[in-house]
């Protein structure tokens, strides 16, 4: 497979239904890239957890995943597991967020995701970001919901491990789940790997994009 590189990248955005959402779909990813281009700005929107523990736990957790990077963290307190309730304010919420920033890149959950607050997410993001480059996160979880993806972002050997250890340090509110380990986070990394020839990776669903054939 031939790599498409993003070109210098000034801003990104992400979203994600819950606090550790966007650090475990694309934690490695945003490692990466933040590092690769220091002072990229990093437009975060967190849909429940506001007011809460899960709220200060994704402010630190995000601004170690952003390294070098300018992050702009709103978390609102929308009801967990109860998101396609609130339709309408879901989808202000990611207006809101699309008239904030023209980002390069936008990464959020992906329509097949079989958590409902993860896939509203997912179907809402490209009616307000219509011209961006949209890539769907997979977050690993016990519905077994995994599916082919098409996009992968190699990541080093220390990036995967450093991912997995920030993701237990920073979310302590969620080690009674028998999933949310190192060990799981980094098996998702390798496999994905293994279909990318690299040693580990994070894996990405992708609707539509132009190529440019001339040049």
């Amino acid at each position: 497979m031939q790599p498409l590189r993003l070109a210098e990248p000034s801003r990104i955005a992400v979203l994600g239904a819950h606090c550790d959402d966007i650090a475990i779909g694309a934690g490695g990813s945003l490692l990466t890239l933040c590092e690769a281009h220091p002072g990229v700005v990093v437009d975060a929107l967190v849909l429940t957890g506001g007011g809460s523990l899960r709220a200060v736990e994704e402010q630190a957790a995000l601004s170690a995943f952003c390294p070098l990077a300018k992050l702009e963290l709103t978390v609102l307190d929308l009801p967990d597991g109860r998101l396609p309730t609130r339709w309408d304010q879901v989808k202000q919420a990611v207006e809101g967020l699309r008239r904030r920033c023209d980002p390069q890149l936008v990464l959020a959950p992906h329509p097949r995701d079989a958590h409902q607050d993860h896939r509203l997410v997912a179907e809402l993001v490209p009616t307000a970001f219509r011209d961006h480059l949209v890539l769907g996160y997979e977050i690993v979880k016990w519905d077994g919901d995994a599916h082919q993806p098409g996009v992968y972002q190699p990541l080093s050997t220390e990036i995967a491990v450093r991912k997995a250890e920030l993701l237990v340090e920073h979310y302590p509110s969620q080690h009674g789940r028998d999933w949310f380990d190192r060990e799981t986070f980094l098996s998702l990394a390798r496999l994905r790997g293994v279909q990318c020839h690299a040693r580990y990776a994070e894996a990405f669903h992708l609707a539509k994009m132009i190529v440019d054939f001339g040049g």
